[in-house]
């Protein structure tokens, strides 16, 4: 991103060049492995990758927030006193409903201007929304003199968006984009939000993003109904003992609770749950011991699970899978993020990306009728003012 074109912008759509705007970044994240746990209380292995969203922001003395971006033709200026209201199907509501948390804490919102710039495309599932919150989130902690850690900021977003935007996500996506390291990974315990990175070096390999470009609506998918099967499998697991949230089982003791969940698709959804935590703790024990294939044949089984017991990949995600697993030097592939469309990774040996890309992209394109893009993503820093 070219930050002089950006600032040129933002002078052209706000004027008066004499107050210069301040530049803040927020990363996107891919999830390694580790999916529909977050908000079941369990493990995940998410990453910050160098694409994401750029803000360019200055306080004003009007009683008025406007709000522009480069990604669509929408534009708004919205009074302070009605900062709080929800705006219909419009991006605007991730940067309000993270306002509306901030002013929550007592912090008094003032006239500002705001210029977003992502370069994360739209509904690939690599977390735009979360990335935009993260990036008003931390140019507002740093423009208020806002005393309040990344991880809390990560907190404060999720809220935002289970309650304003009426998405019930869990807190991957936030943490990750918030506490990114470069070349690594974060194992994260949702729950207790404790955390160590483990190095996502995978020598030899090289990490493709594929993007279907089968577009998805979070809030318009499935993605609220698998959390409330998740919450009636945890309903009829509590009977046996108290349990806080589905992760508190292994896969083991699962497997002697699964009779008292009587609807086999919610227990098919447990299932998935219980199985992915497992699957995380082997992947980062793969990743530490340098045994990339068994990291690989995990992240197959993940995918697997996804389109058999939970059900979120569809056709274009498991065909760009199927088609990634079928080129000499992949040794995993799976779709990250929640599924209904968005992208999918894959481990390829690092010379045969250009091979990969190509006839994957061909084959793809000829079962789907949809053209694939492909991004090799460093792995990056989390949210931080440039």
């Amino acid at each position: 991103m070219d930050s002089n074109l950006l600032l040129k912008e933002f002078y052209q759509r706000f004027g008066n060049e004499n107050v210069k705007p301040e530049l803040y970044f927020a990363p996107g994240r891919v999830n390694l492995i580790g999916e529909h746990t977050d908000y079941n209380g369990g493990y995940v292995l998410p990453c910050a990758i160098s694409y994401g969203t750029y803000l360019l922001i200055r306080r004003i003395n009007e009683p008025v927030v406007r709000f522009a971006t480069t990604n669509f033709e929408f534009k708004a200026e919205i009074p302070l006193t009605q900062l709080s209201i929800k705006q219909p199907d419009k991006w605007i509501n991730y940067p309000l409903a993270v306002m509306d948390q901030f002013a929550k804490l007592n912090v008094k919102i003032e006239g500002m201007e705001m210029l977003y710039s992502g370069n994360i495309p739209n509904g690939a599932g690599l977390s735009s929304s979360a990335s935009i919150e993260m990036a008003t989130a931390v140019a507002i902690s740093h423009l208020y003199n806002v005393d309040i850690s990344m991880v809390d900021m990560a907190k404060l977003s999720r809220r935002a968006e289970n309650e304003f935007v009426g998405m019930n996500c869990g807190i991957m996506d936030m943490f990750a984009i918030g506490m990114g390291k470069k070349n690594g990974a974060l194992f994260l315990n949702c729950r207790t939000y404790e955390y160590n990175v483990v190095s996502a070096n995978v020598a030899g390999y090289t990490l493709v993003i594929m993007n279907t470009n089968k577009r998805r609506g979070l809030t318009d998918s499935k993605y609220n109904e698998r959390v409330a099967e998740c919450e009636a499998a945890l309903k009829a697991l509590s009977t046996d003992r108290p349990l806080v949230d589905l992760s508190d089982l292994s896969l083991a003791e699962f497997e002697s609770l699964q009779h008292l969940i009587t609807d086999e698709v919610v227990r098919k959804r447990a299932y998935h749950v219980i199985s992915e935590n497992a699957r995380v703790l082997a992947a980062v024990d793969a990743l530490k011991e340098n045994r990339i294939p068994e990291f690989g044949r995990l992240m197959n089984a993940s995918h697997d699970s996804l389109r058999d017991n939970y059900e979120v990949t569809g056709f274009e995600l498991d065909t760009i899978v199927n088609e990634a697993r079928n080129i000499n030097g992949v040794i995993g592939a799976r779709m990250t993020g929640a599924g209904f469309g968005g992208c999918a990774i894959a481990l390829v040996k690092s010379e045969k990306v250009n091979e990969f890309c190509n006839t994957v992209g061909t084959n793809y394109e000829e079962k789907t009728g949809l053209k694939p893009d492909f991004y090799i993503a460093e792995i990056g820093d989390g949210a931080r003012k440039l």
